[in-house]
């Protein structure tokens, strides 16, 4: 038996920006979670990419602050009567007929941040009722796209603010009202500090990628922006993965919390089919190109969209520019980039302008792109949770997608920790036709899944089942 978003306990108003978005039923992880923060529960809820995370936590969020709006705004006229009653101090001869200044030309210069953050009045600061707190830009601006729809039928207003966006277009969208505040980390610190956003009326805390935002290092500016919130609160953790590493830290920070999780750590999704592709780094380009044109694991399949993930920022820079000497339509996304070149780029993938976006993992998470036929893991991840959610870009919204992991000799380590986290093995796969270097290593088909425990005495016995060199076309096994 299906459940419609009506019997969620969604109101009229949500249920019409619902529509908008298109969504017909709910995801397993909107079922659950909706109810639950309808409720005024604290929750931490894990699901795979892809699930509708976003829309789980923005819809039942703006229904819990529509009544507040006025009673927030009523708190606006006692304030600027207040400062009504305090008399003016009057205006001194000088003040009154000040002396004409010579003007000088001046050369135009862009203005600094500080110059940005001062151009706009700071005495009314923005006082949000729901904070959404997430890692990258990339994820805000799609945080801000489903909200937006919403709020069109309800008559609230979002404001997203993020680093590489320009401070006078956010500062001027926050003196015109904010009900709900999608916010990065570094710049709602700047905003907070300079007095244009105040928190102490923030009703709902949403942590987005609450697990990413600690491995990039935000968790210090997180806990100075909850320590800025009001202790009665309602919070609300959604990830893709919730391990244990972070788990302490969380339960600190939260009251009595209802646990939604629709998959284990590590799980992968079921329309995602995996390969993986044994290489030599020296082939890995020229692989690459041989998938993108032949169709890959569908041969004589149109790739129009595939997302290459490398591991390093000059590794994007020189995979793409080898790729376009190829003749291939190709965009760059990674973190040194410009944020309007980002979005550019984005837009351009979107649309299938460009048949292959290549970005280290600021597009692993989050990047709401439909139709991405294939994601190719051009360098194995070092983390074996970026693996999960590099491959999840691919077969959402119950189509099927592929994921390609070129693995050279040395990248064996991570590889074998990805198996060890997802419990399986990904399966090998060759290219038809593809003449393969004899030096890439070939994984062995009975290795194992979980990691064998050692003993004084197991030296040789751990060895097995990694067996030595063989010549021919494979390559060497492990």
């Amino acid at each position: 038996m299906t459940t419609s978003f009506a019997e969620l306990g969604l109101n009229e108003q949500i249920l019409a920006g619902v529509e908008s978005l298109g969504f017909t039923q709910p995801t397993p992880v909107q079922e659950q979670a909706i109810p639950l923060v309808l409720e005024g529960r604290d929750i931490v809820a894990s699901a795979q990419t892809g699930t509708g995370k976003t829309a789980a936590f923005a819809l039942p969020t703006l229904q819990l602050i529509m009544g507040l709006s006025a009673e927030v705004a009523d708190e606006a006229p006692e304030a600027a009567a207040a400062d009504a009653s305090t008399p003016a101090e009057e205006p001194s001869p000088a003040e009154e007929a000040p002396k004409p200044k010579r003007r000088r030309r001046r050369r135009r210069r862009g203005k600094s941040s500080a110059e940005a953050y001062a151009s706009v009045a700071s005495d009314k600061p923005a006082r949000p009722l729901a904070l959404v707190v997430t890692p990258t830009r990339e994820l805000a601006q799609q945080i801000e796209r489903v909200v937006t729809t919403v709020c069109e039928h309800t008559g609230q207003h979002s404001v997203i603010v993020m680093g590489g966006a320009k401070f006078d277009r956010q500062l001027k969208a926050l003196a015109r009202g904010c009900d709900l505040l999608v916010a990065t980390p570094g710049r709602l610190i700047d905003l907070m500090e300079h007095r244009h956003v105040d928190l102490s009326q923030v009703r709902v805390l949403v942590l987005d990628e609450a697990d990413r935002m600690l491995d990039m290092g935000f968790w210090p500016s997180v806990r100075r922006i909850v320590a800025a919130l009001p202790a009665k609160r309602q919070n609300l953790l959604f990830s893709a993965t919730i391990p244990p590493s972070i788990k302490g830290t969380i339960d600190a920070m939260l009251t009595d919390p209802a646990t939604v999780e629709i998959a284990r750590v590590g799980e992968t999704a079921d329309t995602v089919e995996e390969h993986l592709c044994p290489v030599t780094q020296g082939q890995k380009t020229q692989l690459l190109q041989a998938i993108v044109s032949s169709g890959g694991a569908e041969p004589g399949a149109q790739l129009e969209r595939v997302l290459v993930f490398c591991r390093t920022k000059h590794r994007v820079d020189d995979v793409s520019k080898t790729l376009k000497s190829a003749g291939l339509k190709v965009e760059v996304m990674h973190a040194d980039r410009p944020q309007k070149a980002r979005d550019k780029a984005l837009e351009r993938f979107r649309e299938g302008q460009v048949q292959l976006l290549v970005a280290t993992d600021v597009m692993s998470r989050g990047i709401d792109v439909s139709g991405i036929d294939a994601v190719v893991n051009f360098d194995v991840p070092m983390d074996p949770e970026d693996y999960v959610h590099r491959i999840g870009r691919t077969g959402r919204a119950g189509a099927t997608g592929h994921a390609y992991t070129f693995v050279a000799p040395d990248e064996i380590t991570p590889l074998r920790e990805i198996e060890y986290f997802t419990k399986k093995l990904v399966p090998v796969w060759d290219l038809p036709g593809f003449e393969y270097d004899s030096g890439r290593i070939v994984p062995n088909p009975s290795r194992a899944t979980s990691r064998t425990t050692r003993t004084m005495f197991s030296g040789s016995k751990s060895r097995r089942g990694f067996g030595g060199p063989s010549s021919g076309r494979f390559g060497r096994h492990y």
